[in-house]
Parts: structure tokens; C-alpha cells; sequence
């Protein structure tokens, strides 16, 4: 396979994501492949070069990954051929991504050419001490490499699509309307401790589906995607998480790295 273009669209919610698409990002340059990187959240389906390879990354979320990364999938245009590959990062398991995702690009008329889950640190309530999530990102962009080497030489593959993958697909998809129902939403949102908040507007910023806005404080509305971001890239570490849980959160980068 000979790839001379690669657009990579991602989204990274504490930066896992990111740093494994800056990783195999290196390995096309290094490998003469001119490539763009293109945050999901600020992009449009219609911009899609069709001409290109198309890269697609994202984390895993209860078991599949956010509605607006779907929205994003599903909205991509018609194709005749274009390449296609896809990466996720997650804490063990996802299920309803890998098979799901093939058979929709390829109803789509995309060739779908690799797929690779890599394993990073979790980001909330079972975070493991800072040597573990050192070895653990080490061991993820080491596959990054090896998966964006074997995208470059065609190696890479694209499993099969088990019935499996689609019931895992069908209870995540219900799992991600829970989480956007409105009596979730309202007792289950990110406060912000006025205490500590500085009103920088970090928060705000960093959205993804612009669910924060502005005010005298900080304030969610009711469309959260629940992708850590705000908690994990407060500065000043103004947002608990989700039932008031105080411990730990894990980034793979500081807020000022994120907001490149």
C-alpha cells in the first residue's frame, strides 16, 4: 500500500488519544507520508479530502466512545475507495467499536485498512500510582509505532465483525443515552468550588461540545459528554468529579500542553 497523504481526525478527552496520534503522526512523517491533524470537535465532515487517507482516533467510553465522535463517523460522506484506518485508546475493553465502525465506513464505500486498540491509563477512580501510567504510556505509543509502521508497509489489518460486536455496540449506544438523559445530567453534572475557581475560563475552552459557558462562575449545562477534560485540566483543580469523587484523576499532558 503506498499512502502519500494521511488526514488524521481525533479526539482526546485527558490526552492518551493525543499523544498516541502525535506518535504515529512522527512515524508517517519520518516515512515521507505528508500528514495533517485535525481535532474532531473543530471539524467538518463536509471538509473531508476524500483523495487522502483518513485516520480516525478516539477514546473508548462505556465500551464504544461520545455521541459526538459517532455524530462525526456517521456524518462522513460518501466514498468510492478512499482509505480509511482507526485507533482507539482505553483502559481494558471496549467491544462495541472495532467491528461496529467497519461495517458503517464500509457501507459508506471506505476501504477500511487497519484497526488497533492501545492500552493507556485510566483517568478516573481506578488510577493506578505514576510509575505504572509511565510504563503503561511507554508500552502504548511502542504500539503506535509499531501499528503506524505496519499501516506504512500494509500490514495492518481490520478484524472481523462478530454478532458480538454488535450487541456490545447496541448496550453501549443504550449506555450513552443514559448518560445523556436529563435527570443525569442534572444530578450527575460537574460543579465548580467557587472557592477555588479563578474564573480563567479554561474550562470553557476546552469543551468539547461547548456544554460550559461563562458566567460569574463556570456553568455546565446539560449536554456533557463526560470526557474528564474540564476536571482533569482545572489548573487550580476547581471541578470534582462526577457524585462529588475526590480522588485522583489521571492527564497524559498539563492543561497548557492540551490547549495547543
Amino acid at each position: 500500500m503506498s499512502m502519500e497523504n494521511i488526514d488524521m481526525y481525533y479526539f482526546s478527552g485527558t490526552g492518551n488519544t493525543r499523544l498516541v496520534v502525535e506518535r504515529m503522526m512522527e512515524v508517517f512523517r519520518d516515512s515521507g507520508v505528508k500528514t495533517t491533524l485535525q481535532k474532531i470537535e473543530d471539524s467538518k465532515t463536509g471538509d473531508v479530502d476524500l483523495n487522502h487517507t483518513l485516520g480516525i482516533g478516539f477514546p473508548v467510553a462505556i465500551l464504544s466512545t461520545y455521541s459526538f465522535v459517532w455524530d462525526f463517523i456517521n456524518g462522513l460522506p460518501e466514498a468510492h475507495g478512499t482509505e480509511v484506518f482507526m485507533v482507539d485508546t482505553l483502559g481494558g475493553y471496549s467491544g462495541g467499536i472495532v467491528g461496529p465502525l467497519r461495517k458503517i465506513l464500509e457501507k459508506k464505500g471506505y476501504k477500511t485498512i487497519g484497526a488497533c486498540e492501545i492500552v493507556m491509563p485510566l483517568n478516573i477512580f481506578y488510577i493506578q500510582d505514576s510509575e505504572t501510567c509511565k510504563t503503561k504510556v511507554q508500552r502504548g505509543l511502542m504500539k503506535a509505532e509499531e501499528y503506524a509502521h505496519a499501516l506504512v508497509e500494509g500490514r495492518a489489518r481490520w478484524g472481523r465483525v462478530p454478532v458480538f460486536s454488535d450487541v456490545m455496540k447496541t448496550v453501549s449506544m443504550g449506555g450513552l443515552k443514559l448518560a445523556a438523559w436529563g435527570p443525569h445530567q442534572r444530578y450527575l453534572k460537574f460543579r465548580v468550588e467557587r472557592s477555588l475557581c479563578n474564573v480563567c475560563g479554561t474550562c470553557a475552552d476546552i469543551c468539547p461540545v461547548g456544554n460550559i459557558k461563562m458566567e460569574e462562575h463556570p456553568v455546565a449545562g446539560d449536554n456533557c459528554q463526560y470526557c474528564m477534560r474540564c476536571v482533569s485540566f482545572c489548573p487550580l483543580g476547581a471541578i470534582p468529579c462526577i457524585m462529588n469523587y475526590k480522588g485522583k484523576t489521571y492527564s497524559a499532558m498539563n492543561h497548557g500542553e492540551m490547549l495547543k
